[in-house]
């Protein structure tokens, strides 16, 4: 085994060359993933700041409990109890913003 290819399999936790190349790949790929869910994510902070904005404006609250509740059961739904952490987090990114 050459000295890159027992670098590589040391990196990734596997235990043969085939193994590290397909943890390699899935790796770049959950990379690429997680920049495009945090783009989303600054996507949904942007039109949640507007919904904000336009409730505050017409005189109403920042935030608006009943719609929190449908998105924390959408999630739950979803995903299980994780999804209402994650839910959450997100609520927790788009609130006041303003």
């Amino acid at each position: 085994m050459s000295t890159s290819t027992a670098t590589t399999v040391k990196d990734t936790g596997a235990r043969t060359e085939a193994a590290a190349a397909v943890i390699t790949g899935a790796r770049e790929r959950i990379d690429d993933l997680d920049g495009r869910i945090i783009g989303l994510v600054q996507e949904r902070m942007a039109v949640s700041a507007v919904i904000q904005r336009e409730r505050i404006a017409s005189g109403g609250g920042r935030v608006n409990l009943s719609r929190e509740l449908e998105i924390l059961n959408h999630y739950s739904g979803q995903l299980g109890k994780p999804g209402t952490a994650l839910a959450m987090t997100l609520l927790e990114l788009c609130r006041g913003r303003i």
